[in-house]
């Protein structure tokens, strides 16, 4: 059976062990010691305990972090567990400060808080794309939106930034599979 990830935002995807050995390299080389064995080790051991040991099919991915954290620091990696975690904080910051504005932003009304998951079910309904290729969209979107360093994003500029991103993926997917037959 499959196991479930309920994301932040409330959305829910599946355990992806590969992002498991990519929050662990990342994390790594946040204290410029990036070491791709020992992430896919130190992946290897949650997602067996997650399969293994875990009653439940769903997992938050809270909990998830907590375990890598716990990893990297059982492992004498706790300055790599602190500075993942900083920089998570930091994200989460950096997402609460935006907003996006329909018109000029001077009415409150006008005003909706950061949502990736709004951008993943946008490019879900209205280009009839698979979660995964949404979700990768827009956390493009979500990296573009969170650098420009704005409070308030004008909903215009974050549409030419979707079809912006989601034009450049789909041309990449569409010459990925054009090679790889």
């Amino acid at each position: 059976m499959p196991l479930k990830v309920i994301k932040t935002d409330g959305t829910v995807e599946e355990y992806l062990h590969t992002k498991v050995i990519g929050t662990f390299n990342n994390a790594l080389g946040l204290i410029d010691q990036p070491n791709v064995f020992a992430a896919e080790q130190f992946a290897e051991a949650i997602t067996f305990h997650l399969y293994h040991k875990q009653t439940q099919q769903y997992v938050a991915s809270d909990e998830i972090h907590l375990m890598v954290q716990a990893v990297l620091s059982a492992t004498g990696y706790g300055n790599a567990a602190a500075a993942l975690n900083a920089c998570r904080m930091n994200r989460a910051i950096r997402r609460r400060r935006v907003e996006i504005v329909d018109s000029d932003g001077d009415r409150t009304d006008d005003r909706q808080p950061w949502n990736k998951a709004i951008v993943v079910d946008e490019l879900m309904t209205e280009r009839g794309l698979d979660m995964h290729t949404a979700r990768a969209i827009a956390a493009t979107v979500e990296e573009k939106v969170l650098n420009l360093g704005m409070g308030r994003v004008p909903n215009s500029l974050l549409r030419q930034i979707v079809d912006h991103d989601a034009e450049q993926m789909l041309a990449a997917r569409d010459q990925l599979e054009l090679i790889t037959g």
